[in-house]
């Protein structure tokens, strides 16, 4: 029986996220578990004009290439996905796996190769998307294994991924309206600051963010969605930052992650679990080592970590870093195959500064 919640959400992703138009050529790329939702995006990039590109993949798939590949396989990048790169207008992503913990035990070194051979597309990726020439969103299909890592029923993991989309409301597209509405607000006025600097528990670290651009994100690239982020200065970063919650990456994770900066560089990582990992994916490539992201998470509709990082890193209330790839359009330079976010919660005593004076505190801003 057919879910109009999904109808919904597929309007949303079509007409909203990626506002597709007349003749664009749309790439709608997913698991074979996220059928339904494939089957209504589909039908809504038609009835908008556009031409949909299906790029269906399973998921086991992605365990037999790192056991049987070797390394010229490892480093190849298909022409085919450079050509599509460069032609696509409108990509819509749809996620689900049959098995979050399949890479658990794949060596790093392999993945961290594979990383670093796709810089070049990712970049290319990046570059489009920060020039208008593309559009991009990626979403969650409810299925059993997020569920299970949520530790939630489906029944209950599905009503929590449609109500964070807000397609429960009458009409989500407004709603995401009235959230860009607030962020912009609090966009402008991080734009005036120079200088930030983020104190928690394990943490005291500052960067430079002047002449960089605070980006609302607002359901146009993630959905759900609910962040402010820019790129920090590359060579800023300075201090120690512990985060409190699992980095999940690549179908793994490394808990009780601790890093710390020196000129923008990590120069020392350590975690409880998942260290080897850890330490490999910072040594994909130079930039891996640096910060492409500092973000605000703004959506206190999610206030549960699922260790799934489309929600994690929304969570009202939390910071966000990712190592790695700078997203350009917010004036960031950094370039890596890697592009890692990593979440810290601020709701008990964390404090943000900007030029000396408070903005954030216990996880809520100041001026909001």
């Amino acid at each position: 029986m057919r879910d109009e919640r999904y109808a919904k959400l597929a309007d949303v992703l079509v007409n909203y996220s990626v506002t597709v138009q007349k003749n664009d050529l749309v790439e709608i790329n997913g698991s074979h578990l996220a059928e339904p939702l494939i089957r209504e995006v589909y039908s809504e990039v038609l009835k908008a004009g556009g031409h949909p590109y299906l790029r269906l993949h399973f998921p086991s798939l992605a365990k037999i290439y790192f056991r049987t590949a070797k390394q010229h396989q490892l480093k190849y990048v298909s022409p085919i996905t450079e050509f599509a790169t460069e032609k696509v207008d409108k990509v819509i992503s749809l996620w689900a796996d049959e098995n979050t913990k399949a890479l658990t035990t794949t060596d790093p070194k392999k993945m961290a190769v594979a990383g670093g051979a796709r810089q070049k597309v990712f970049a290319r990726f990046l570059e489009r998307e920060a020039a208008g020439e593309l559009k991009w969103v990626g979403t969650q299909f409810p299925c059993n294994a997020s569920a299970q890592d949520a530790e939630m029923s489906l029944d209950e993991y599905e009503d929590f991924v449609l109500r964070a989309c807000m397609v429960h409301v009458k009409d989500p597209i407004a709603a995401w309206r009235r959230v860009h509405n607030k962020q912009e607000k609090i966009c402008k006025i991080l734009n005036t600051k120079k200088k930030i600097r983020v104190v928690a528990k394990g943490t005291d670290l500052t960067m430079n963010v002047a002449g960089r651009k605070w980006i609302n994100c607002d359901g146009g690239a993630n959905m759900p969605d609910g962040e402010i982020f820019t790129g920090p200065i590359e060579d800023s970063v300075e201090g120690k930052i512990s985060f409190s919650f699992p980095a999940c990456y690549a179908g793994r994770e490394v808990h009780n992650v601790t890093l710390t900066f020196k000129k923008g560089k990590v120069v020392k990582a350590t975690a409880g679990k998942g260290r080897d990992f850890l330490l490999a994916t910072l040594d994909t490539d130079e930039g891996a080592r640096r910060v492409g992201e500092f973000a605000v998470g703004t959506n206190y509709s999610i206030q549960t970590f699922t260790k799934n990082t489309l929600f994690d890193e929304k969570i009202g209330g939390t910071i966000h870093m990712a190592v790695g790839a700078s997203l350009p359009e917010s004036g960031g330079t950094n370039m890596s195959g890697v592009h890692w976010d990593m979440v810290n919660d601020m709701r008990d005593g964390g404090v943000i500064y900007a030029d000396g004076k408070v903005i954030y505190r216990n996880g809520k801003f100041a001026f909001a």
